[in-house]
C-alpha cells in the first residue's frame, strides 16, 4: 500500500477485509476527503453504494461522519478541472509533488484521473443512498474548490436526516490544508458533540 493508504484500483479483496476489520475494531467515527472514503465503497462496490452506505448500512453503527469536500455526483464543471489535472500531469512536476505522499504517484493519479474521465463515470450519482444515513453529518466544502460546488453537500443535507454544513471561504478541494483551525474546530466540537451523547 502506498503511504497515502489504499487505492481503489490495487486493492485485493484480502486487504479489503482487513481495512474492513480495522474500521470494526476502532470507534465508530469515519472522515473522508473527497472520495477518500472509497474504502468502504471497496467493500460495497458490488451493490454500486459509496461512503454513505458504510454509514447507513448498519453493520455496525456509525455515530458520525466527517465529509471533507464530498462527492455525491458529478458536475460538468469538476470535469473540466480534471481534464485541467491530468494536463498538469503530463506537463509540469505534479508527478513530483504526488510522490512525496505516493510510493506510486503514476497508480494514485491514473487512478483517480481515468475513472473521473471515463465515459460512463458522468452518471455516476448516489443520491439515492444518502436517506439512508442515520447517524449525524458534518459535510464541509470550500468556495473555491476546483472539483464540486456548495451543491454536493447541500444535496446530502437534502436527503440525509441530520447534516450540520460547514462553507468555507477562501478555500479550495482541500480544506484540512486551506482552512487547517477551522476544520479542526468544526472537527472538534463535532466529534465532541457526539461523545456527550
Amino acid at each position: 500500500m502506498s503511504k497515502a493508504g489504499l487505492h481503489r484500483m490495487k486493492v485485493s479483496p484480502a486487504e479489503t477485509e482487513s481495512v474492513l476489520r480495522l474500521l470494526a475494531a476502532t470507534p465508530r467515527r469515519i472522515a473522508s476527503l473527497s472520495q477518500g472514503i472509497e474504502i468502504s465503497n471497496l467493500h460495497f462496490r458490488r451493490r454500486q453504494d459509496s461512503w454513505s452506505v458504510y454509514a447507513g448500512s448498519g453493520i455496525r453503527p456509525v455515530s458520525g461522519v466527517i465529509a471533507l469536500a464530498p462527492h455525491v455526483m458529478v458536475e460538468g464543471f469538476g470535469l473540466v478541472s480534471i481534464r485541467q489535472a491530468r494536463e498538469n500531469y503530463l506537463t509540469t512536476n505534479l508527478k513530483q509533488k504526488l510522490a512525496r505522499y505516493h510510493d506510486d504517484p503514476d497508480s494514485a493519479f491514473w487512478g483517480w484521473n481515468n475513472i473521473w474521465l471515463h465515459p460512463d463515470f458522468p452518471a455516476w450519482n448516489i443520491e439515492e443512498y444518502l436517506s439512508r444515513i442515520s447517524c449525524p453529518v458534518l459535510a464541509m466544502q470550500g468556495e473555491d474548490d476546483e472539483y464540486g460546488t456548495m451543491e454536493q453537500i447541500e444535496r446530502i443535507a437534502d436527503k440525509a436526516p441530520r447534516v450540520e454544513l460547514l462553507k468555507l471561504i477562501d478555500c479550495g478541494h482541500s480544506p484540512h490544508r486551506d482552512q487547517p483551525e477551522v476544520v479542526i474546530q468544526a472537527a472538534a466540537r463535532f466529534v465532541n458533540r457526539r461523545l456527550s451523547i
